[in-house]
């Protein structure tokens, strides 16, 4: 098969990582695969894996006719056999470019399916748990695949020691660790009680937070880290911005606070993990909690203040080194055996092959597109409100009851690759 990959950005992230590591992964087993996408961070993470990258412009408008066109020429040219986009602005793009000569293919890693996208649509979703809420309301296939993790590149003993003199952390102190983008929806909740529990208990332990990633959050997150750092008189809270390699700082950890596909990544280096979620959602991951994540996702909501349960967790993994190594050595056996890229690799390519042999019906062109707009409106009038989420699907919905949980965010190095430009009609 010859397979098209378009991940909704190029910032590091969950939803795009996945997206590239399994079309490594994907080509690995025989298939001929390009990515298509914007400039950004990960194309050098691309270059790496030996994938070509056809690079779009970043200023496009999201979805957009022009990309549709270009999708259509490049599948005329080159013949591709699947388009598959991540999250729903290139899944409907990827839908509308096929028609009957190429097959679409979808991603959500989002917390919820936009429910504009056509129902034909062949979905790939993140948990158990919201592919059995969407395939209640669609009519199309919706698959799961967990998110994959490549646990030869993500292992315990990586290099950590450059890491650990570029920012000043000695091995002193007990290193929590958070990787994500600094961003109001999902993230910014946890990440400040974090900074604020770290502030209490290093009043009387050498805990220090690492915060490692960027974002529009960045200017509150480091205000409340000058604060607590001013207050204990050392840096008790450090921010290194976004690295385009972060394996380091999951290796520098002592445990692993994080959501969706950063828990699975996290989990992969042998430390314990807490998993964040919303409205004071903190768990540690134990062979007791494991069920629910697997199937909710490595996410959750909870009932209020989560302030005195994560000062709870982080005590009890400061005090007991052998408690540390026991879940560690548990996390990276759960992800081995239950994430690996490989798996998913092989759960991807019979999709696409599930995909070829069906094709979406002419009249959900028209239907589709007319939900998209009526969104898009809706979209316009928030943002001039300025009640617009950042991250339209991963927004926890008011509405939704106190406790209920959603979906995960979530190759060998070969030469060769590199980036060509296909500009749009």
């Amino acid at each position: 098969m010859k397979i098209l990959v378009y991940p909704h950005a190029m910032e590091i992230g969950g939803s795009q990582l996945n997206a590239i590591e399994l079309a490594a992964a994907v080509r690995d087993l025989g298939h001929e695969v390009a990515v298509i996408a914007e400039p950004g961070p990960l194309a050098e993470r691309l270059s790496s894996l030996g994938l070509e990258h056809l690079a779009l412009d970043a200023g496009r408008r999201r979805p957009s006719p022009a990309t549709v066109r270009l999708l259509r020429r490049l599948i005329s040219e080159r013949g591709y056999d699947i388009v598959h986009g991540y999250e729903w602005p290139p899944g409907i793009e990827a839908f509308y470019a096929a028609g009957r000569r190429a097959a679409a293919v979808c991603t959500v890693m989002s917390m919820s399916v936009a429910p504009f996208l056509p129902a034909s649509l062949p979905l790939v979703v993140g948990t158990y748990e919201l592919r059995e809420r969407t395939a209640g309301r669609r009519s199309g296939p919706v698959h799961l695949i967990e998110p994959p993790i490549d646990v030869d590149d993500n292992a315990p003993g990586h290099p950590a020691e450059e890491f650990r003199d570029r920012f000043g952390l000695d091995e002193d102190h007990f290193d929590v660790v958070i990787v994500g983008r600094l961003v109001r929806e999902l993230k910014l909740e946890g990440v400040l009680t974090a900074i604020k529990v770290v502030g209490e208990l290093g009043r009387e332990l050498p805990i220090r937070l690492v915060i490692v990633g960027d974002g529009p959050a960045r200017a509150l997150v480091e205000s409340r880290a000058t604060e607590v750092n001013a207050a204990l008189g050392r840096r008790a809270v450090v921010l290194t911005g976004q690295l385009d390699d972060p394996r380091p700082a999951y290796a520098a950890a002592w445990v692993s606070l994080a959501m969706g596909g950063s828990a699975l990544r996290a989990l992969a280096f042998g430390r314990p993990l807490i998993v964040q979620g919303e409205r004071g959602f903190f768990e540690l991951l134990t062979p007791e909690s494991c069920d629910v994540f697997l199937r909710q996702g490595w996410y959750g909501l909870g009932d209020g203040d989560g302030a005195v349960r994560l000062a709870k967790i982080l005590r009890e993994l400061a005090a007991g080194p052998d408690r540390v190594a026991e879940l560690g050595a548990y996390g990276r056996h759960l992800v081995v055996e239950r994430f690996g890229l490989r798996r998913a690799a092989r759960l991807q390519e019979q999709i696409y092959r599930d995909a070829l042999a069906s094709r979406a019906p002419a009249g959900e062109l028209v239907s589709t597109a007319g939900r998209v707009l009526s969104y898009k409106i809706r979209r316009r009038y928030q943002r001039l409100l300025g009640t617009a989420a950042r991250d339209d699907f991963n927004a926890v919905a008011g509405s939704r009851a106190a406790g209920r949980t959603a979906s995960a965010r979530s190759g060998r190095t070969r030469p060769g690759g590199g980036t060509r430009r296909v500009n749009a009609p």
